[in-house]
């Protein structure tokens, strides 16, 4: 694994130029179906019901959100790559591809901002091929088992930290 940037010693030009820093959250293949895909491991939220909860959860704590989802991986990392120069953080729950996919875990690393990897599910007290995570090491937070509240609390996080990153208390390394 290779050292972490210490982002919170940087201001990305989005941070400079936002009143509200944009935070991305960008989500992985099945997310569309959340609600209705097995809910007794992912809850019976809906995803419109959990951007619902973002939003005022954001509003709150003074970000703008853009959320995005795909199933395909490549769309994922073109996103990702594509809104970093207008972005100050990144959420991100890649799914299924976490296990695996080294161009997500690329773009996550070149991502300038915080990044912040989300589960619903306790992805660690599963399956044995589920434990492998090639994501999470270029996330600066790793939230998995709180349900839909990660998200929130993702959102919590990063706030704090780009509240760090600007002069206020908090950051950190990545």
């Amino acid at each position: 694994m290779r050292k972490r940037r210490n982002w919170a010693s940087r201001t990305t030009r989005a941070m400079r130029m936002a009143d509200r820093p944009l935070v991305l959250v960008v989500d992985g293949p099945n997310l569309g179906r959340l609600g209705r895909r097995e809910p007794d491991i992912y809850g019976t939220v809906t995803r419109d019901g959990l951007l619902g909860m973002m939003a005022v959860k954001a509003a709150e704590l003074g970000l703008e959100l853009e959320t995005f989802r795909s199933d395909v991986e490549g769309e994922l990392v073109r996103f990702i790559n594509d809104a970093a120069a207008r972005a100050s953080a990144l959420v991100i729950n890649p799914a299924a591809y976490s296990h695996y996919s080294i161009a997500l875990m690329d773009a996550m690393g070149a991502f300038d901002g915080p990044v912040l990897e989300v589960h619903i599910s306790q992805v660690l007290s599963r399956e044995p091929f589920r434990r492998r995570m090639v994501t999470a090491m270029e996330a600066d937070v790793f939230i998995a088992g709180a349900g839909v509240d990660g998200y929130l609390h993702a959102l919590d996080l990063a706030a704090r930290m780009l509240s760090g990153a600007r002069g206020g208390s908090g950051g950190g390394e990545r």
